[in-house]
């Protein structure tokens, strides 16, 4: 594999974006409950064994997109990695007005966490755990044009309607779309600088979410968090945060936090956040789990009744 790795990242330097590089392997599925490494022997010869798992996470490390393989002969497939263009990435639109990055006319309006597994399955478990059908009011920071109401809609059945859910983002065009999306009299929907959060006079909340917003450049992330739990949080109530842990670029999402001055991924600071935001809580008397892969869920559910700070 140190050859393979060594080989596709010598080529690949030479490939333009949206081109791609074959190679020829094993079929994978010659083989079953055979770990990668292992020699297999097909019709008298031997392959060393690697799954599409393998494969499909090398083109990822190699922020290419796999394609489907081509059938060759009765013990091999032929891969195909698509090289992808690193410059297509909302992370990219710098010249965009800052409160419209994530707005409906911005590339990251294209993007539906809901639709990658590894995303929803955590998510869908964080509502699971905080028992979502129960909740009374929930507060969403960050909620864009509203795919995280949509899940919970779905989580939480008949029981939707008897939520009030309040949703808040920075973006109007999002926030307009937003409104449209869900017109039912128990959602509403705030274009607001979530660092003021102060002039909504919102109340408290059994539930406050938030996806990838808290760690945005401009929000004072520590302080923010604090004050949501001492002042927006019920005594009785749950806490759901999202650490992105990927990037978006070329209609692929990349596993992997990308720090300033580094080429690859670097994930101190992001488990700094996620560290600070435990302990934290922990002291608060709430019991605290950690999910997920290409975006972290921190689950906080209270032990016990807390009083109000």
């Amino acid at each position: 594999m140190v050859e393979i790795i060594r080989w596709l990242r010598e080529n690949l330097e030479g490939v333009a974006a949206g081109e791609t590089i074959g190679f020829e392997v094993l079929d994978p599925d010659c083989a079953k409950g055979v770990y990668a490494g292992e020699i297999v022997s097909v019709e008298g010869e031997k392959f060393c064994y690697r799954g599409y798992k393998a494969w499909t996470d090398l083109a990822e490390l190699l922020f290419c997109r796999m394609l489907t393989p081509e059938k060759r002969g009765d013990a091999t497939v032929r891969l195909r990695f698509e090289k992808l263009d690193l410059t297509d990435s909302f992370h990219r639109s710098g010249d965009v007005e800052k409160a419209e990055k994530y707005g409906v006319d911005s590339p990251f309006f294209a993007i539906n966490k809901s639709e990658e597994p590894a995303f929803l399955a955590a998510h869908i478990q964080a509502l699971e755990s905080v028992k979502i059908g129960s909740r009374k009011r929930v507060l969403n920071l960050g909620v864009n044009t509203g795919d995280e109401f949509e899940l919970i809609k779905t989580v939480a059945g008949e029981q939707f309607e008897e939520i009030s859910l309040v949703g808040i983002d920075h973006s109007s065009s999002a926030i307009a779309y937003a409104k449209e999306r869900f017109p039912q009299t128990n959602v509403e929907f705030y274009a607001h600088d979530i660092n003021k959060l102060d002039d909504l006079a919102l109340g408290r909340f059994d539930l406050i979410v938030s996806i990838g917003t808290l760690q945005s450049p401009g929000i004072e992330f520590k302080p923010l968090f604090m004050s949501l739990v001492q002042n927006y949080l019920e005594p009785n109530g749950s806490v759901i945060l999202g650490f992105p842990n990927c990037r978006w670029m070329g209609g692929e999402m990349i596993y992997g936090a990308k720090a300033p001055n580094y080429a690859h991924s670097e994930q101190s600071l992001l488990y700094k956040d996620v560290h600070f935001c435990k302990k934290y809580l922990q002291q608060k008397k709430f019991r605290v789990t950690l999910t997920g892969k290409p975006y972290l869920f921190l689950t906080a559910t209270p032990i016990g009744v807390k009083k109000t700070n």
